[in-house]
């Protein structure tokens, strides 16, 4: 289900299925009652450019796996979600680092990519895990978006 407003663009030259992140980007849209036409960018990075993104934006040193640049404040399943489209902002993943992640978890690295892509997808629209209580639920809610879009597919 390829959602027009999401654009998925690979700089960094990696191996993932940038289909399936669309694919799966428009299952969460469907499934959260985000409006199709509100904006999404995914961007697949090297090193470099995630860690001067994560020092830059984030104050926090050295690389990281995903950051999520929101624009908007929508918040799904709300009148405003529904109402009209919206730019949910921009997600940077960076597969090279993602890697180590992928492999403790027992994930291929497309498998993995596609669980940061909801993790930053959240982030967008809200969720976070500062908290015991927010870490439940967002996580949660992660492992039941790709259970069902893994079903679904």
């Amino acid at each position: 289900m390829t959602v027009p407003s999401i654009s998925v663009d690979d700089d960094a030259g990696s191996p993932i299925d940038l289909n399936a992140l669309s694919d799966l980007a428009g299952h969460v849209y469907s499934t959260m009652h985000i409006h199709p036409d509100s904006e999404l960018g995914i961007t697949l990075v090297d090193i470099d450019r995630i860690t001067s993104l994560h020092e830059d934006w984030m104050n926090e040193p050295g690389p990281t796996d995903v950051v999520s640049f929101p624009i908007d404040e929508l918040v799904p399943g709300t009148p405003d979600a529904l109402s009209g489209p919206g730019m949910l902002g921009d997600i940077v993943i960076c597969p090279e680092f993602a890697q180590a992640d992928a492999a403790a978890a027992e994930r291929s690295l497309d498998e993995h990519v596609q669980f940061l892509t909801v993790h930053g997808l959240l982030h967008l629209l809200g969720y976070d895990h500062a908290t015991e209580e927010e870490y439940a639920r967002m996580f949660a809610l992660q492992d039941e978006l790709l259970d069902s879009w893994g079903a679904a597919r």
